[in-house]
Order: structure tokens, then C-alpha cells, then sequence
């Protein structure tokens, strides 16, 4: 939702960056900022800065930096109309109210009910694990050895042994049969009528990031069919776009997440200690739970069942994940069968070991790939070198594939030599591989030239934000078109109408944008570090060759893009002027 500017203004000066950063990370002031361990990124030393003066946050380390939206969006993982909601509600800011169509209302109305039903279904399950009736549930619990806080934390649970309870309790609620339906609890028979959809199971509720209960998951007691029994899709509850634990590992900090096949896997996991692990929801991993994934964490360690079909499932998992653009690691849990299991029998440190010596994902289709083939007979080690070669063209950027190959090579006895022309010769006969072809000099020297000339533009902003006094010499050779990025553009524009009315306020500029990255990006720009310099008169110089690397850049920009635009041309005339201007010209500070 669209919410207006001084609105958003009012919300963030009202949450000081300070008291509500604070609340996250242990910080101690230093001089005029305060500064703390990043909570985006693990390290050991203090590089996470906190401006009081800016109202703004930014890591050295990681480069992570933006306001307090920025901070609650990334932290929280929220959208910034969530993290403007949340802001407002502990500032006691009201918000303007939602402007729906009737269609709209019922819409949401109706997934508002079908939350509502969900929540009262879990505090029944929770409730009945606790009654004579659910004795035998709160028993496997116990032998599964899941300490009392664990089951509370997950609101664990258990359906009775009777067909229709829950549903004369929700039907009490006042909820009609076709709500009841919707919800995916109950269901109609024809021989008895409405009936519960879970029954005689542990209940395992299935929540979303914002920790509403969406579905259920429930564990059959005894031996019934099937073992385990999943809510099916509704209107708010998409298996492929959610993962069990989520709620609670999103905000880990741990660097990676564990991916796991089983609920009681990722209960065990956290209880253990190991917070970031997740699981699929009664179905295979797909895309849309590794894209989620990818709003975490760059890194997915696999603990997946160490039997066949644990193994397909993590080779597929593997696949998914690589198409996402995330790393993917197999935890090694033999001799034992899942990581609940194992830290049963061998402990938390056993298990951070496994971690700390997962697998490459690559070399464990390898290893898995090794089991179809005689090594000892030279036809099967030929099959198995060209099936490598094969899988070696997967990897597009040639220096990975070469890494790849001189691993490979070393790890199987191959000679590198003798590899690299097996993988393009591969290649060749199938299109999958083309050598790179090296960028002429001439081109490396534009990167060279746009890199120092975005730089530059980067460098004034921080300049201007650090000493403001310096915007009426600025002004004088330097224009908000001066600036090569759409992004950079808005920013100088809002930055310079701010100076010229004798105000500067980065933070708020930062609110601009609603996009995280955005936000962050600009940030930067208020963050850039300058050199030090000794004396006036050196400072005096870098900042001249700042302004005119900016001019230069800027001429340079224009003139590439000119083509037979007239008034693009008077534009770069006017640069190429203002350029040689500048350049005769002595900047003073004073």
C-alpha cells in the first residue's frame, strides 16, 4: 500500500534508529556513533555503525547499511508497508484506512476467518495433547525426547481418536460448514456426515513467516495409513511456497540454512540448538521454497535421509537450488538414518562436525554417480570420466569450470590436461560449452573508466552528508543530470533541494524508495569511505579531482549516448564547457 510522504516521515523520526536498532544488537557508543556486531553477517569485530546524527545504519564489513525501514525490512524480513505498519504501531502513528472494493472486502475478510479458524484448531490440538485423551500423543512426544519448552515453542498438539470433535468445536465458534471446509479440517461423508480431517494424530501446526497458522501437518499414532497427513492447499496455505520452521529460522543469523525432510527433523534440530534448519511440506522441495530460501541465506546445507530415497531427493534438491543461484552442501549423517537420529545417538558437537565437513554438492553427484560404474574395468572408468566431462560443461563461467576441473582432476587421478580437453571436446559436440572470449583492452579500460566515474559520484554524496557547507561550491559546477544512474538522479535531486533550504536529512531520502535493495544502495552512497587526508590544502585537492572526476564521467556518459539527439548534443557542448571551466578553476573550502 501506498502510504504518503509525511506520513512515513512522521513514523521514522518517531522511532529513533538507536532505541529501536537497540532492541536487535548490543551496541556501545564511540564518539558520536554507536557500534556493535553486525546482525546480517557473522563476525568477531564491531564493524556494524549506528548514526545517531544520520538516522542511519551501515556495516563496513558487509556493506549492509540503510534507515530504520531499512532495518526492520531486512531484519524482519518484512516489505516496507509491513515495516511501516509495525513502526507505526510502536510509535502510536495511525494509519490512513484501507480503501477496499466489496470484492476486496469479502477477499479479505475471508482469509481474516480462515486464520481465525486455523489459530482456534491449534489451540484445540494443544489443548487435547494435554487431556486423558491424548495421553498416547504427549507419550511419543516424550519418547522422542522433546523437552517441554520444544513442544510448546512448535504448539504441538494431537487430534483425538473421534471423528468429529473439532468440528463441533469450530461449529460452536460459529463457523459455517463451508468455512470448516475451506480450512481443509473437515470434510463430508455420506455415511456419517461432517468429519474431521485429522484424527487420532500428533498435530504439527504449520505456520507462515509472520507466525499465523496456515495448515497442519499430523503424525498417525499406531498403524494406520498414511504415517503422515498434510492439510491440503487453500486459500492460504501453498505447500511450494512455505517451509516448515521458517518462522522461527528466517531470523537465525546463523549464515546458512539446514534443509531437512521431516518436522520432527527440524523440531529436533532446534531444540539441539540449530536454529536455521527447515523442511518441504509433506511434498518435494521445489522452486518457490528455494527462492525463499534465497531471501535468507546464500547457503542450504542438505540433511536429508541417508537412504536411496533420501539421497534422489537431495540430488533433486541439489538441481533446484542451483538454478536459484544458491550454494548447496550434504551433511554425511551415516551410520544413522536422519539428523534426529544422529544427535540422538551422538550429541549437538558430533553434529556441528558433520556441518563444518558438508559436502560439495558437485562431488557428492559424483560420489552418488560412482556407484553405476567399474572403476576397476577401463570401459566403465572411461564411461565414468566422460560422464564427468559432461556434467563439467554445466558450469557456464570459465573460471569455476576450471576450478572444477583441476579439483576433479586431482580428486579421481586424472591428468588436468587430459580432463579439460575431454570436457571441450564434450563441449564441442554439443554446443553446451564455448570458450570465453577475453575482452580486448580497450573495453577493460570503459570498465576502468565507469568504475572510477560511479565512484566518484558516490564519494560526493558521502562528502555532501558528512559537510554540507561544501554545497554552494558544488552547485556551482555540478547538476543533478551530472549523475549516470536513474537511482543516484532521485537521490541528488532530493539531496539538493534539501541543502538549498539549508536542511539535510539522508534518512528520509532513503524512504523514498521502497525496495530493500534500493534502500540500501542509496545508503551506500551516504557511506562511501573517503581517504584521509593531512592537510587543508590536500583535502582542498581531492576534493576538486572529486568534483571533476564527476564532470568528466558525466561528459564522457553523454557523449557515448548522443547519437543525433539535438538536445542531447547542446547538453554535452554545455559539459564539455562547464568541463574546461572546472578545470582552470581553484576551489576553496573556506
Amino acid at each position: 500500500m501506498y502510504y504518503p510522504e509525511e506520513i512515513i516521515e512522521e513514523i521514522r523520526q518517531k522511532n529513533d534508529i538507536v532505541d529501536v536498532i537497540s532492541g536487535y544488537v548490543r551496541m556501545q557508543k564511540k564518539g558520536a556513533s554507536y557500534f556493535g556486531l553486525c546482525p546480517f553477517h557473522n563476525e568477531k569485530t564491531s564493524s556494524f555503525s549506528v548514526s545517531p546524527h544520520k538516522q542511519m545504519y551501515y556495516c563496513f564489513g558487509c556493506g549492509a547499511g540503510g534507515n530504520v525501514f531499512t532495518f526492520i525490512m531486512n531484519y524482519e524480513n518484512y516489505s516496507f508497508s509491513e515495516a511501516v505498519k509495525m513502526l507505526a504501531d510502536r510509535a502510536g502513528v495511525p494509519l490512513p484506512e484501507l480503501e477496499y472494493n466489496e470484492e476486496m472486502k469479502k477477499k479479505e475478510s475471508r482469509r481474516s476467518a480462515l486464520l481465525e479458524i486455523n489459530k482456534e484448531a491449534a489451540k484445540y490440538f494443544f489443548y487435547q495433547l494435554r487431556d486423558k485423551h491424548g495421553q498416547a500423543g504427549y507419550e511419543y512426544l516424550k519418547k522422542r525426547q522433546l523437552k517441554e519448552e520444544t513442544i510448546k515453542s512448535f504448539g504441538l498438539g494431537y487430534s483425538n481418536k473421534t471423528s468429529n470433535d473439532l468440528y463441533l468445536y469450530l461449529k460452536n465458534k460459529g463457523y459455517s460448514d463451508e468455512l470448516l471446509k475451506a480450512a481443509g479440517l473437515v470434510s463430508f461423508s455420506e455415511k456419517i456426515g461432517m468429519c474431521d480431517k485429522f484424527w487420532n494424530r500428533v498435530m504439527f501446526p504449520i505456520q507462515d513467516i509472520n507466525h499465523r497458522v496456515i495448515g497442519f501437518g499430523g503424525r498417525v499414532m499406531g498403524d494406520g495409513e498414511p504415517k503422515y497427513l498434510n492439510s491440503p492447499e487453500t486459500e492460504i496455505f501453498d505447500k511450494s511456497r512455505n517451509l516448515y520452521g521458517l518462522n522461527f529460522a528466517r531470523t537465525s543469523r546463523k549464515g546458512n540454512m539446514i534443509l531437512c525432510e521431516g518436522y520432527m527433523d527440524v523440531i529436533a534440530l532446534h531444540q539441539a540448538g540449530f536454529q536455521q534448519a527447515v523442511a518441504s511440506l509433506g511434498t518435494a522441495f521445489t522452486s518457490g521454497q528455494a527462492n525463499l530460501l534465497r531471501r535468507y541465506t546464500e547457503q542450504v546445507l542438505l540433511s536429508y535421509d541417508s537412504d536411496g530415497a533420501g539421497t534422489k531427493a537431495a540430488l533433486r534438491a541439489i538441481g533446484i537450488l542451483k538454478e536459484v543461484g544458491l550454494t548447496g552442501k550434504v551433511i554425511n549423517l551415516e551410520p544413522y538414518k536422519d539428523p534426529d537420529e544422529f544427535i540422538k545417538n551422538l550429541g549437538k558437537e558430533a553434529f556441528e562436525k558433520r556441518m563444518d565437513e558438508a559436502e560439495n554438492s558437485f562431488f557428492f553427484e559424483l560420489r552418488i554417480l560412482q556407484r553405476d560404474y567399474d572403476l576397476t574395468d577401463p570401459e566403465g572408468k572411461t564411461k565414468f570420466h566422460n560422464e564427468i566431462a559432461k556434467r563439467l560443461c554445466s558450469f557456464t563461467e570459465e573460471v569455476e569450470r576450471e576450478n572444477y576441473i583441476e579439483a576433479v582432476a586431482e580428486r579421481y587421478h586424472i591428468g588436468f590436461e587430459n580432463l579439460r580437453k575431454l570436457v571441450y571436446s564434450h563441449a564441442a559436440r554439443t554446443g553446451l560449452v564455448k570458450e570465453q572470449v577475453r575482452p580486448k583492452s580497450g573495453i577493460q579500460s570503459r570498465e576502468r573508466k565507469e568504475d572510477s566515474g560511479m565512484k566518484a559520484q558516490k564519494l560526493l554524496f558521502t562528502w555532501l552528508i558528512e559537510e554540507p557547507k561544501a554545497y554552494p561550491i558544488v552547485k556551482k559546477y555540478i547538476v543533478t543530470s551530472d549523475f549516470t544512474r536513474e537511482i543516484y538522479v532521485k537521490v541528488a535531486e532530493r539531496l539538493f533541494s534539501q541543502l538549498e533550504e539549508g536542511t539535510m536529512n539522508p534518512a528520509g531520502i532513503i524512504s523514498m524508495f521502497t525496495d530493500e535493495a534500493e534502500q540500501r544502495e542509496v545508503a551506500d552512497l551516504f557511506n562511501t569511505k573517503l581517504e584521509a587526508v593531512e592537510t587543508e590544502q590536500d583535502k582542498e585537492k581531492a576534493f576538486r579531482d572529486i568534483i571533476i572526476r564527476v564532470k568528466e564521467y558525466s561528459y564522457e556518459y553523454h557523449l557515448a549516448r548522443m547519437g543525433s539527439d539535438v538536445t542531447a548534443l547542446d547538453k554535452v557542448i554545455a559539459g564539455k564547457r562547464a568541463l574546461e571551466e572546472l578545470k582552470k578553476a581553484h576551489i576553496s573550502l573556506k
